[in-house]
Formats: structure tokens, sequence, C-alpha cells
């Protein structure tokens, strides 16, 4: 690499390819060559923050391309760096790329510290102000390289709150030893468990400055959506919404989400609800109230009307404003999901979670009323009161199918048969002694549902 004989630079440089490593070196000189006359000559060997902004100024705001800068400012190359506030060094950018793109937490831990504070030690809310600037840069990556899958983020929820719910939520899962500050300690053992924070950090840096490396691809962070009339929709959902919530789905990026029923294009009728949902495999529920809380769940199997409970421990709730958690199974009981329509003696309505009178979400036949009640908590997935009050009046109602391809569904499910199935003199025994056979009632139909 040039006439440097740093070790740790070329101890940082053997983490790539071999033909990656011309990449790596590259991107110095490439940010030079491609800033106006000038600004290279005047900067010299080094790396200036005009030219980091002539580069990622289109994805990346003013204060989130300041703090890349000052990660690599920060960065112990082995060599003498630059006097403070000079630039950047060709061998201090060969580090940062190298940890970001391929580093461990213990070493991205004080880099992200530097980036959000500028000093050995963070507050919550400097970390919230840098997981906001990464978010927005990300979600304008998939915007200007053409990665939207679908959506169309024009017709959808305002990014720049969804920006800010999915900045707190991530910085929710901070530990701090001495509240309300962080040190690279904590820092680290959050990267471990957020592994979000190195993917969007890895984006950013691998797009914003162009560095093509054929280890590894881009991440997908939307999944596909289809059949959505975008023409006639202002729908609930925001860009960081979805990159949220889709990991947290069985079957995460790989499958469609298409949207099923909204009181927008539909009309606030039950029957219509219920009706556009039966038969369409697992669904996503999203609800808005009239006091401006959005909540909602993830429904595992298609919803069937009777007076059972249904699902399995796949499904979750979730909260969106005013704050972005998830919900998922306690064990406690298996009350997943209800749906009961024309009945005189059990309740007619959509629910899931808690219990009869007492659903972690409720949605009453008499559409428009609901309940999200628990005392403290839902027993089922632990969640808390997710509407402004415990009984809500809706104002807006969204359901997405999430549901495979036809094709994939066939092809997973081909062969598979109960053991009952297997040995039916064992089911014969069963009956004939009155044993109950629990394993009908979770049995998918066998003709397309359609």
């Amino acid at each position: 690499m040039g006439n440097t004989d740093s070790v740790v630079v070329q101890k940082r440089l053997a983490r790539f390819r071999p033909e990656e490593r011309p990449v790596v070196e590259g991107v110095f000189d490439r940010l030079h060559g491609m800033n106006p006359v000038g600004v290279a000559g005047k900067a010299g060997k080094v790396l200036t923050l005009e030219m980091l902004k002539s580069c990622m100024g289109n994805v990346a705001s003013d204060s989130m391309i300041k703090r890349v800068y000052t990660g690599m400012c920060s960065m112990d190359p082995g060599v003498a760096p630059p006097p403070h506030g000079a630039g950047v060094s060709r061998e201090q950018l060969v580090v940062f790329l190298a940890d970001v793109l391929r580093g461990t937490a213990e070493e991205r831990a004080p880099l992200i510290m530097a980036m959000a504070a500028g000093t050995g030690v963070a507050t919550c809310d400097q970390i919230i102000e840098f997981l906001r600037d990464l978010v927005s840069a990300v979600v304008e990556i998939i915007i200007q390289k053409g990665r939207l899958q679908g959506w169309k983020p024009q017709c959808m929820g305002d990014r720049a709150v969804g920006g800010q719910l999915l900045a707190e939520q991530m910085s929710s899962e901070l530990k701090p030893s001495e509240q309300p500050t962080c040190d690279v300690k904590c820092l680290e053992d959050w990267l471990f468990r957020v592994p979000n924070v190195a993917m969007y950090m890895e984006l950013l840096i691998g797009e914003g400055l162009n560095v093509g490396l054929t280890s590894r691809l881009p991440p997908t962070l939307l999944p596909p959506c289809w059949e959505t009339p975008w023409d006639k929709l202002r729908c609930l959902l925001d860009l960081p919404l979805v990159m949220f919530l889709t990991p947290h789905l069985p079957d995460g990026y790989a499958t469609p989400w298409r949207l099923l029923f909204s009181t927008q294009l539909h009309g606030e009728s039950f029957t219509k609800m219920v009706g556009s949902c039966r038969g369409c495999g697992p669904t996503v529920l999203l609800i808005k109230d009239t006091k401006g809380h959005v909540f909602g769940g993830y429904a595992s199997h298609s919803w069937e009307v009777k007076p059972q409970f249904q699902g399995d421990s796949r499904c979750l709730l979730f909260s969106v404003f005013p704050c972005l958690r998830v919900y998922t199974c306690t064990g406690y009981n298996q009350h997943y999901m209800y749906l009961n329509q024309g009945q005189q003696t059990m309740p007619n309505g959509l629910g899931m979670g808690g219990q009869h009178g007492y659903f972690g979400l409720w949605l009453d036949s008499d559409f428009g009323r609901g309940h999200s009640r628990a005392r403290p908590r839902c027993t089922t997935y632990g969640s808390p009161q997710m509407s402004a009050e415990e009984d809500f009046t809706v104002d807006s109602l969204e359901v997405w199918g999430v549901r495979k391809p036809p094709e994939e569904e066939e092809g997973e499910t081909r062969g598979k048969r109960s053991i009952l199935d297997a040995d039916p003199e064992a089911q014969a025994m069963l009956e004939m002694t009155g044993k109950t056979l629990h394993s009908q009632g979770f049995r998918e139909p066998e003709e397309d549902e359609g």
C-alpha cells in the first residue's frame, strides 16, 4: 500500500479478499479525483470533509457526513496521523473501512462512540441522534439505489417520524451501567445484541463511498410488495416500520406483502374485512386510533370464523406510535388469535392475546370500536395497553397479507403428514377410547382456500 509500512494497516487489509484490496486502497485516490479542482491540491495527502460531502451528499445529511468524518479522524493507523483538524490520511481511511465493513463489535464500539459523541462517553440522547441520522441515510440509499421492491414511499407514512421511532427502539436495547450515559463497553455489548447497527453502517459506507466488494452483496432490507393500488392509497406503514417489522416475521424478507383490506379503500365494514382475510394465509393487522396511537399484530395462520382460539406461537403484537416495540408469546396460554361473527353466546369480533373481555388487541364486530386491555400486561404476549385509551375508536385500519407464493407453499407442505395419518390404527384406538384428536384442529384445509 503506497509507501506505508504500518502493521495495523496491513492486518486490516488482510481481512479482504486479494481482489478486493485494490478496491479498498483505491477509495482514497478516487475521492480526491472526483472533487472540484483545487480542493485536492490544497488538502495535500488528506481527505477533507468537503470531499466526503461531494461523494455522500446525495444519500446522507450533512450531520451524518460529519459523523463519518469524525469517525475516520478517530482511527489509529499505527503511524503518525495528520494534525487534529487537518484531514483524514490514506491509512486512517483504510482502517476505518476495514472496521466498518469487516470489523468486530470491539472495534466498532469506539468508532460509533466517536461518531455519536466525539468523546469516550455518550448520552442515550446522543446515540438516538446518531441512529436517526443513520436510519435516514439508509432509507435514502434504498430509494436512490432503486431497492424499494415495489413500495412507494410517497404513498406511505412520514419516514422521518418512522426513522425517529426506529432510532428510539434500537437505542432502547442499550444497558448503560450509569444512567443516562454509555461507555465503550456498553456500546460493545449493544452491538452484539442489535446487529442492525453494524448492518446499517456497512450499507452506508459501502454504498455512500461506492466500495464495491464482491464477497458481500448489499443486504435486503425490504420484502417485496405486490398488487397494491398505490394510486388510491396513503397507507399507515412507512419504510422504517417495514424495515423493523419484517425480520420479526417467520419468513422475513422472502415473503411478499399484499394489501388485503383498508378502511380508506374498502370502507368501515367488519364483514368486508373478514371476507378479505379468510383463507389468505398469514396477515399483518395495523390500526390507528382516533387519539393517534398506531399498533397491530401478526397472525401466523389464515383467520377462521369460529368460537375457539387459533394460531400458534409465531403470532405477535406490536406498537408503532408513540413507541416502536414487538411483543412475542409468553407461553402463559395459547390465546393467539380469535375471530367470531354472528354468535349470541360468544364475543363477536377479532382478538389477539389475553382472554374474552380483556384482549391485548380487540376489534369489535360493530366496526369502529375496540380495546387493548392489559392489567398490567397481556398474558399471551406480555404487551402493555397499546391504544391511547383502554377502549378506543378506530381512525383507520389495514390488513396486509404476508403469504408465500402458492407454488412455494405447495413445495413445503407436499409429503407432510400427521403421525396419526402414518398410523391409522393409532387414530382408531384413540377414537374408540373417547380421546379428543387435538391435532385435527390444527390441520390446514386440504383444498385451496383461494
